[in-house]
């Protein structure tokens, strides 16, 4: 099953959907709908017995639009851990983000006083059930699914000091859906395809098998420190092929267009704008 916010004339509105097209619901979104007892049989109800619809990619907002938190990865796949020159980290390298980092899978990215942008095509976990000090069996059952992201970050803000958040944090720069797939659908520990181009120009060709903390490893760990509720998301980390790794960096320009896609969930394409 598939997920999503819709953007329709007065605000928004759930979706479920399938390969076969769209039923919008009476929710305001995806994450009002995933809080409510029983969504998804009401879900499975709805696709059964309504008329589905095809969507314009543009009508796509981000899925999840209120999630109280948004943790990151860094430095969770092999390859972008050797381009970095560092060691495979004994636990995960977290960060954090605001619901007003996250934007569109189609929308446009302004970014301002940045001489270092780039990208990083990302899995995103999507939690479904409240979940607190899980084990890794539990914390798997807490998944509701994925979607895919790019935490476009901005490097020069990055390298200020030793924290991070600086140069992940600006507002709508995280462009993440289209849609969530439920995890009962795919499995990316038994590998997905993540990539990422630029203008059209591949620049990181992945894949998931590779990450060294997988979706439920994530939940259990960050479940240890805090209580994580349906429509909360952990970003899982970028493979290799980053522009911060280049010899000589190529980083993104006003007009440039990231296209972001994993197999089996879909894509971003979010053009690049100087404010």
């Amino acid at each position: 099953m598939r997920v999503a916010t819709i953007r329709v004339a007065g605000g928004t509105r759930a979706a479920v959907g399938d390969a076969e097209g769209w039923v919008l619901l009476d929710e305001a979104d995806a994450q009002e709908l995933v809080a409510g007892e029983g969504w998804r049989e009401r879900a499975e109800t709805a696709l059964r017995g309504r008329t589905r619809q095809e969507l314009d990619p543009g009508a796509f907002g981000v899925p999840l639009p209120r999630p109280a938190k948004v943790f990151c990865c860094g430095l969770n796949y092999r390859d972008h851990i050797l381009e970095t020159g560092r060691a495979v980290p004994e636990h995960p390298t977290l960060f954090a983000k605001f619901a007003d980092t996250l934007t569109g899978p189609a929308d446009e990215i302004r970014v301002h006083d940045t001489a270092q942008l780039d990208w990083e095509a990302e899995l995103a976990v999507v939690v479904g059930s409240e979940v607190h000090r899980a084990d890794r069996d539990e914390a798997a059952a807490a998944i509701l699914g994925y979607t895919v992201a790019n935490d476009i970050s901005m490097r020069d803000w990055q390298q200020r000091t030793l924290q991070w958040l600086q140069g992940k944090a600006f507002d709508a720069t995280t462009p993440i859906g289209p849609f969530v797939v439920t995890a009962d659908e795919l499995d990316p520990k038994a590998g997905l395809r993540i990539a990422c181009t630029v203008n059209g120009e591949p620049v990181q060709d992945g894949n998931t098998r590779e990450l060294v903390f997988d979706a439920a490893d994530l939940v259990s760990y960050v479940s240890q420190i805090t209580r994580l509720r349906p429509g909360d998301l952990i970003l899982t980390g970028t493979p290799g092929g980053v522009a911060l790794g280049m010899a000589d960096p190529r980083w993104l320009q006003d007009g440039d267009l990231v296209t972001t896609a994993i197999e089996g969930i879909g894509e971003l394409r979010n053009r690049i704008r100087s404010a």
